[in-house]
């Protein structure tokens, strides 16, 4: 037979008034007490990341192993593109092409005619002045002198003309010398990418990829971090986050190392909060540091929020509403409560350490 939630309640506090001598009781005791948040999470390596390329392609070569050391600039894995190694190629066939050293013969060419074109302007400068005295003095006909100031006028402007395609034949070269030269360092810069550099000094914790599978820029390759530093990454409920401050200390404890309690300090607070999870990223460093840690190893921590010593000492099992305490003579008084952890409470005022109470019933 079942009891509802009220008819059970009524057969409780029967058993509890009807039973005195078997109720639990105790005295608020002198202890130091520790209010803390808790948190669950991670340890991290720190500068752990996932590593990726810009590109799409097949894994060509693997050049470490997981668990090698690495430093700044070390070849993980490259990538086989065709279209990439084609364009580079290209551009270099390009840049070759549009060397100004390749070029210098346009150059050349150019200002042989523009020496032949001065000359003969010049040439052409002086007869027409001829004429012209010539005609001044009655000698010759008009005809000719126009024959004279017509090649001159034509021999002027090829002579400028020239000049100025020089110019621009100048400008052309350099500017597509440039150019090419752009193209070519996209390219070379492109093609890099495809092979993937450590970022970091330490340890590769794991290549995600083989050789011979697709990849794209989305695709995490390898994941790496520090090999000597390691970080808490611990997940803060939205409603503990105001307590937490950088600096306090932390108790840590992890299942990997079963019955030790290390401690850490707070180091940073993410200040987004994971609209999913309704928690906040809290990050610490370890003061004693386990021998021994891996990436991804959980843990459980209590992030000391303040600590009193000698404080007055009830078990929260034994407050109402943490407002009331019954007494073993079938009072209830109000009290005051201060501090307070998960099991435990600080009473400022209502009782004292003769106040001889009983556990509420269920």
């Amino acid at each position: 037979m079942k009891l509802n939630s009220l008819h059970y309640g009524h057969l409780v506090w029967f058993f509890l008034f009807s039973c005195g001598s078997s109720e639990e009781q105790t005295y608020p005791q002198i202890e130091n007490l520790s209010e803390s948040v808790f948190a669950s999470g991670l340890i991290k390596a720190r500068y752990q990341y996932q590593a990726y390329v810009n590109a799409t392609g097949t894994v060509q070569e693997l050049f470490v192993s997981e668990g090698d050391t690495v430093e700044v600039g070390t070849p993980i894995l490259s990538i086989y593109n065709q279209s990439t190694k084609l364009s580079r190629e290209n551009a270099a066939l390009n840049r070759a092409f549009a060397d100004r050293k390749a070029n210098e013969s346009k150059l050349k060419d150019l200002e042989i005619s523009i020496n032949y074109t001065q000359t003969k302007y010049h040439n052409d400068s002086l007869l027409y002045r001829r004429q012209e005295r010539l005609s001044s003095q009655g000698i010759g006909t008009a005809v000719e002198l126009e024959q004279r100031l017509l090649a001159f006028e034509n021999s002027k402007a090829t002579y400028e003309g020239l000049q100025l395609r020089y110019v621009e034949l100048k400008r052309e070269l350099e500017f597509n010398e440039r150019s090419a030269a752009t193209n070519l360092a996209i390219s070379t810069a492109l093609e890099s990418e495809l092979v993937l550099k450590s970022e970091v000094k330490g340890l590769v914790y794991a290549l995600l990829k083989e050789k011979g599978e697709m990849v794209n820029a989305q695709t995490p390759l390898a994941v790496l971090g520090s090999d000597t530093e390691f970080i808490l990454e611990m997940q803060v409920d939205e409603f503990d986050i105001a307590k937490v401050k950088r600096g306090q200390r932390i108790l840590v404890t992890m299942d990997s190392y079963r019955g030790k309690t290390f401690e850490a300090v707070v180091s940073k607070i993410n200040p987004l909060m994971d609209e999913r999870s309704k928690s906040f990223t809290v990050e610490g460093v370890f003061v004693d540091e386990p021998h021994t840690l891996y990436p991804n190893l959980t843990l459980e921590a209590n992030i000391l929020i303040q600590t009193k010593e000698n404080a007055l000492v009830l078990p929260r099992s034994f407050i109402l509403s943490d407002k009331f305490v019954l007494t073993t003579d079938g009072d209830t008084l109000e009290i005051q409560i201060g501090l307070k952890d998960y099991q435990k409470a600080e009473i400022l005022s209502g009782i004292d350490k003769n106040t001889a109470v009983k556990k509420p019933g269920i």
